[in-house]
């Protein structure tokens, strides 16, 4: 029996430059399950993506999945794409194992923490302000740069990762400092001197929805290894309660060990795993 892919709708081509399609896994004319295929972004057109692979109960454990990944890969060639992203719920360890034998790298992991109702007390000497629009002048052109060395994924050079990043960053703040749903903290010591710097913002989290996200947190590099890091995510969890959620969420790029062990210290459970493979 052979086990293909067949397009259940037309190919979908969206107003923001990204494309996209449904397909059905097959044995023969048997339906066993369905995956999406889309382009990540219009500014990186050449990483593809997979989302939502499903192989129905029944059909499991006998390689529908590996096969249809692996077809996957040939559609997503034909669209020129040169490497292929996944994320991968945590708690899917046949999933799990299925990417990594197919050559998928990991390059991150989304956690999220369950918040108390009543915000945490913060250090004594250690307080949260708005940034200021000179702030975050200064602030935004080092984090677009620093936030492009994260994205360069295989095949993608230095200087298509700078681009994604700016729309990325456009994308997501479009009205800059004043963009809605967007908060902007700095954190003071005694003297009111800057320690460091918040983004928080909203994100659909994989099983829970748009929830509070800190998209970058940063302690300056003349104060760091004093604890100012785990402060800036109590600020986090105080602006994710003001919002009138009890979830937040955040992403640790593989690798980086003090900050996962920041967050696990914090409470914050892996929630998905995300990795990318180069189309060869």
């Amino acid at each position: 029996m052979t086990t293909t892919l067949r397009p259940a709708q037309p190919l979908q081509q969206h107003s923001d430059g990204t494309r996209s399609r449904t397909y059905a896994v097959r044995v023969n004319s048997r339906h066993v399950g369905s995956l999406e295929l889309a382009t990540r972004s219009a500014a990186q057109p050449q990483v593809g993506v997979i989302r939502g692979l499903w192989i129905d109960e029944p059909d499991r454990g006998r390689g529908r999945g590996t096969v249809a990944a692996l077809a996957a890969e040939e559609v997503l060639r034909s669209w020129r794409c040169t490497s292929i992203a996944v994320s991968v719920p945590a708690d899917a360890p046949r999933a799990l194992r299925l990417a990594t034998a197919l050559g998928y790298r990991e390059t991150g992991r989304v956690m999220a923490k369950d918040l108390p109702a009543e915000p945490p007390a913060l250090p004594a000497d250690s307080t949260g302000r708005p940034m200021t629009e000179a702030e975050f002048d200064a602030w935004l052109e080092p984090g677009i740069v620093e936030y492009a060395g994260r994205l360069t994924a295989p095949g993608m050079t230095a200087e298509q990762g700078l681009a994604a990043s700016r729309a990325e960053h456009a994308r997501l703040l479009p009205a800059g400092r004043d963009t809605p749903g967007a908060t902007f903290l700095v954190l003071e010591g005694p003297g009111g001197g800057g320690l460091g710097a918040l983004w928080v913002g909203e994100r659909d989290l994989p099983g829970l929805g748009p929830v509070p996200y800190v998209y970058d947190v940063e302690v300056a590099a003349e104060h760091r290894g004093r604890g100012h890091g785990r402060t800036l995510m109590l600020l986090a969890e105080h602006t994710a309660l003001a919002a009138g959620s009890r979830t937040l969420g955040l992403h640790v790029v593989e690798g980086n060990v003090p900050a996962r062990r920041l967050y696990a210290s914090l409470g914050y459970r892996d929630i998905a795993v995300n990795a990318v493979k180069a189309l060869v």
